[in-house]
């Protein structure tokens, strides 16, 4: 398996809207992007009909050492369900 790189929140990725300088990322952004790179991440496993939290857990108990950035974003936002649920947690089963 190939390993994914994960860029710490906050850490200078940009946006570029058209025609304008690139702006950076504000850190919820950046969270969420960091989010969203570990829904694609198959080497986790499927994240469908569990939370992202309930993945990184699983995959953590199965030695396949998700990344801790993820782990403390969600850890920072345990009510919010843009940042505790996956990509396809609207698409049923």
């Amino acid at each position: 398996m190939s390993s994914t790189s994960y860029t710490r929140p906050g850490s200078g990725q940009q946006r570029q809207r058209g025609g304008e300088e690139p702006q950076p990322l504000s850190v919820d952004e950046a969270e969420m992007e960091l989010l969203r790179q570990f829904d694609l991440a198959w080497q986790y496993g499927p994240c469908t009909g569990i939370t992202r939290l309930q993945r990184w857990h699983r995959a953590e108990q199965m030695g396949l050492k998700p990344p801790q950035e993820v782990r403390q974003v969600l850890q920072t936002h345990p009510g919010d369900p843009r940042f505790q649920c996956s990509l396809w947690h609207l698409y049923p089963l």
